[in-house]
């Protein structure tokens, strides 16, 4: 008799195990908010079980929450806090390395602005009076350049509805226009890749046809040529064959399921003078502003494009710049060349404004800083060195719920950012992370504000180089302004 109830209790109670079970798994499948459990019922709670005693486990055993890369684990948490509305609030004191060289120390105002005082960061016009329509930046922060195929449909609603909710700007990179980008009513940049993708005729040259096909969207505010990219300068755009979907390749105009290589640079564009002749024929045929997005390697291209612009008049300049460091990230690029190629925004950044501001071209053409660039105060420096806008990328993939699985380019992103595998992508709800896109540009923008408010400014337009100190070897801190010193002469004074 009592075996028979020990028997019937055991059963009971795997019929409850497994009754739970179930409900959970229903749960996870059937939740929206996070792509793991979505993707990977029952088993994907191991990973926020882990996570959450990783702050325990990690005093004994693990890597700190500093030393992770690309991205430490502290500075994903704060993007993951962010884009939830969960506050940067801390306990107990800072893990920054206030005390190792290059470390950020912002000089605090001794008043600071009082809350009545503060102002919203005016916006910025792009391309005013060389140009037909003329683009108001109005965000500080903005989505770098993601082109779909690299990231997946889902991931490219959820960026256009944020951006549009947040008030940024979206940057198609260079896989062409897509009505997902067109969803949300966001402002957007086209990305004039060297391939041409979505501006090409059908022998594969710029069409100008396209270019006003493109120009009618009201939402596309500008265009950028990409000369290059800070992860893999000298090498085109690389996407797998196992990303290139039917609908990818009818966007992009090629084979389904083959590599996706773009020429490593413009064919027709081999100097500085064949550079601006494109880029004044594309504002002539579009009528709205024309950038260039490209890496740094030293002085040499900024000589040449102040000079050739000297030479042509004001007209011929781009009406931006965007810079990216020789850190931006990519969905797939080499190694040799992610590792070594190109200077850091660090580097780069302060180099393009002086150049710019000997020159008497700063007001002429507005600089676009990019380059892990993720957190305030990254931002905030990146303002004090002269830019005047700041694109992230992988910002606003954590933002959608990237775990940095390190697996962009192998088609099976376990949270459906940059896969096109519709099991993984199932993951993404659009609507949610959408809330995300749109909530992690606003705090990033408003503790911007926060950090320019300590130094004593109304907003934060107003940072320059003197309220930023650089931490040296020596453990000593340097002021911006001394390190990195504005040019001086006539054409700082007509700048």
């Amino acid at each position: 008799m009592l075996d028979l109830l020990l028997v019937s209790l055991g059963v009971l109670f795997a019929l409850l195990v497994v009754a739970a079970l179930i409900t959970l798994y229903v749960q996870d499948v059937t939740q929206e908010k996070h792509a793991v459990l979505r993707n990977f019922p029952l088993v994907g709670h191991l990973r926020y079980f882990f996570e959450s005693l990783g702050e325990y486990f990690r005093q004994y055993f693990f890597l700190g929450d500093r030393e992770e890369q690309p991205f430490d684990r502290a500075t994903r948490s704060w993007v993951y806090r962010m884009a939830k509305n969960e506050g940067g609030i801390i306990g107990f004191g800072s893990t920054y390395p206030i005390h190792e060289p290059g470390a950020l120390v912002f000089v605090n105002a001794p008043f600071p602005i009082l809350d009545d005082e503060q102002q919203e960061p005016p916006p910025l016009l792009i391309g005013e009076g060389f140009c037909q329509t003329p683009f108001v930046g109005k965000s500080l922060v903005n989505i770098s350049a993601m082109s779909f195929g690299a990231i997946s449909r889902p991931a490219v609603r959820a960026l256009s509805r944020g951006a549009a909710a947040a008030g940024c700007w979206l940057d198609t990179g260079e896989g062409g226009l897509s009505s997902y980008h067109l969803e949300g009513g966001c402002d957007i940049i086209f990305q004039v890749g060297t391939a041409k993708y979505g501006v090409r005729d059908e022998s594969g040259q710029l069409s100008d046809a396209r270019l006003r096909e493109l120009a009618t969207h009201a939402a596309v505010r500008a265009f950028e040529i990409k000369l290059s990219q800070g992860a893999k300068p000298g090498k085109g755009g690389v996407l797998p064959g196992n990303k290139v979907s039917a609908e990818i390749a009818g966007i992009r105009g090629i084979p389904v399921g083959r590599d996706s290589l773009s020429p490593n640079r413009h064919p027709e564009i081999g100097n500085i003078d064949q550079l601006l002749d494109r880029v004044e024929h594309i504002r002539a045929v579009t009528g709205k502003p024309v950038g260039v997005k490209t890496a740094i390697g030293g002085r040499h291209f900024l000589d040449e494009l102040s000079a050739a612009i000297a030479r042509r008049g004001l007209q011929a300049a781009p009406d931006f710049l965007t810079i990216d460091g020789g850190e931006g990230g990519s969905g797939a690029a080499p190694q040799a060349l992610a590792d070594h190629m190109a200077m850091s925004i660090d580097e780069a950044l302060p180099l393009v404004v002086d150049a710019l501001i000997a020159s008497g071209l700063k007001e002429r053409i507005r600089v676009i800083a990019a380059g892990k660039l993720l957190t305030p105060a990254r931002v905030a420096w990146a303002l004090a060195s002269g830019a005047d806008f700041v694109n992230t990328a992988r910002g606003f993939m954590f933002s959608l719920g990237c775990i940095q699985a390190l697996r962009c380019h192998t088609n099976t992103c376990p949270t459906g950012v940059t896969t096109h595998d519709p099991r993984l992508q199932r993951g993404l709800v659009v609507e949610d992370k959408a809330a995300r896109v749109a909530s992690y540009c606003r705090n990033m923008n408003q503790e911007v504000a926060m950090i320019a408010h300590s130094c004593g400014l109304r907003h934060a337009r107003q940072l320059r180089r003197e309220h930023v100190r650089i931490v040296q070897p020596g453990g000593q801190s340097v002021a911006l302004d001394v390190l990195k010193p504005y040019p001086t002469g006539p054409a700082v004074a007509t700048s």
